[in-house]
C-alpha cells in the first residue's frame, strides 16, 4: 500500500482527493490537513465521509511522511513554500495553477506577477494522462490542470493534433463548485434559478493552459456560471484550416481517443443524451467529447463534459498518480456516474 496525503483537504479539492483516495485499493490516506479544522474529524468539511474513515485534521505544519503528498491550497501557496511541502515526499502533486504553465513570462502574463521560483517550472509534468501519459509514468512532481483547460484541451485535441484549427471561439458553463468559494460558504450551493452569470466573459486564465498544450492558433474563450454545481461543459466553434467532412472528423476522434480509458464520443442521431451532458458525469473521471459540423459554414462545433472536481481536477490527479506509481491508470476510478440525475 502507498502511503498518500492531502495538504488543504478541507475544500472542494481536498474533499474530492479524499473521496477516490479512502476507496482506491492501492493507497493509504495517512493524512489531510487544514489549518482551521485541526483535530476534528474529516466529515465536519465533507459529511459525504462521515462513517468512512476515523480520520481527523492535522495541523498544516506537521507533515507525515507519504509516498504521494497532493497540494490543494490556493493559488501561490505551493510556489511560496514548495522546499517544505515537497520534503518527506517521494512525489509531489500540486492541484493548484503555480507549476501548470512551462513559460515565466506566460505566467507573468496570465496572473499578473512573476512566478516566485521560475527555476522549478521544468520540474513538473502537466497532469492530463492524454496529452503527457509518458512523461507522467515515474515522474516525481505533477501539476494539476484547470478544470476549463481541460475541457476545451479534450475538446480541441483532435484537430489541433493535426494543425487543422484556424480559430476557435469556446464557451464553457461551469457550476458553482468552480464559480463559488470554499465549503463554509453560501457558494457551494447551486446558483440560483436564473442566476446565469458571466464569471469571466474574457480573459480566462485556463487559456493560457490551452495555448501551451495545443498551440497559439487564435482562441476567444468565455467562462459562465449556470444553475449546476459540478460540472464544465465547453461549447467550441473551430474555424478549420480547411473542408473537413463528417467521415474525416469521424476518423480525427476516434484516433485521437479509441485508447483512452476516460474520454468517450458522443455523438447519437436519438435518444436523451445525444451530446455530452456534464450532469451524468458527477463523481466520475469521465470526459464526454461531441461534435457537429454546419455544412454551409464548414464550422465544426466540439462539445465536450467533465466534472471539474473530478477529471478537472482530483480525477486527473488521482489518474497521474497511478501512473507516476506504475499502476493500472484506471485504479480507483471505475465510477461512471448515475442516471437519472
Amino acid at each position: 500500500m502507498h502511503r498518500v496525503a492531502i495538504v488543504g483537504g478541507s475544500g472542494f479539492a481536498g474533499g474530492e482527493l479524499l473521496r477516490l483516495l479512502l476507496g482506491h485499493p492501492d493507497v493509504e490516506v495517512v493524512q489531510a490537513t487544514s489549518r482551521s479544522l485541526a483535530g476534528r474529524p474529516l466529515h465536519q468539511a465533507h459529511p459525504n465521509l462521515r462513517g468512512r474513515t476515523d480520520l481527523r485534521f492535522s495541523p498544516p505544519d506537521d507533515l507525515l511522511a507519504a509516498d504521494v503528498r497532493f497540494v490543494a491550497l490556493g493559488h501561490g501557496e505551493t510556489a511560496a513554500d514548495l522546499d517544505r511541502l515537497a520534503d518527506g515526499a517521494g512525489a509531489l502533486v500540486d492541484l493548484s495553477a503555480d507549476f501548470r504553465l512551462r513559460d515565466p513570462g506566460r505566467y507573468e502574463a496570465t496572473y499578473g506577477a512573476p512566478h516566485p521560483c521560475p527555476e522549478r517550472l521544468g520540474e513538473f509534468v502537466y497532469g492530463l494522462p492524454e496529452l503527457h501519459r509518458d512523461a507522467l509514468a515515474g515522474a516525481t512532481r505533477v501539476s494539476g490542470v484547470g478544470c476549463n483547460a481541460t475541457a476545451v484541451n479534450l475538446a480541441l485535441l483532435p484537430l489541433a493534433r493535426h494543425g487543422l484549427i484556424e480559430r476557435a471561439v469556446v464557451e464553457v458553463k461551469v457550476g458553482s463548485s468552480e464559480a463559488g468559494g470554499r465549503p463554509s460558504d453560501a457558494s457551494h450551493h447551486p446558483v440560483r434559478a436564473g442566476a446565469v452569470r458571466a464569471y469571466a466573459p474574457t480573459g480566462h486564465r485556463h487559456q493560457a493552459e490551452v495555448a501551451q498544450e495545443l498551440g497559439d492558433f487564435p482562441l476567444s474563450m468565455s467562462v459562465t456560471a449556470i444553475e449546476m454545481v459540478r460540472g464544465a461543459a465547453a461549447t467550441a466553434h473551430v474555424f478549420p484550416t480547411r473542408s473537413l467532412d463528417e467521415k474525416e472528423l469521424w476518423g480525427l476522434f476516434r484516433e485521437a481517443f479509441r485508447d483512452e480509458p476516460f474520454v468517450r464520443i458522443v455523438k447519437e442521431r436519438r435518444g436523451a443524451y445525444r451530446y455530452p451532458e456534464p450532469k451524468i458525469l458527477a463523481g466520475t473521471n469521465l470526459a464526454d467529447v461531441g461534435f457537429a459540423r454546419d455544412e454551409a459554414s464548414d464550422r465544426v462545433v466540439v462539445l465536450s463534459a467533465i466534472d471539474n472536481l473530478g477529471k478537472g481536477a482530483a480525477g486527473s490527479a488521482v489518474q497521474s498518480m497511478n501512473l507516476m506509481l506504475g499502476l493500472d491508470e484506471t485504479r480507483g476510478l471505475d465510477f461512471f456516474g448515475l442516471c437519472p440525475i
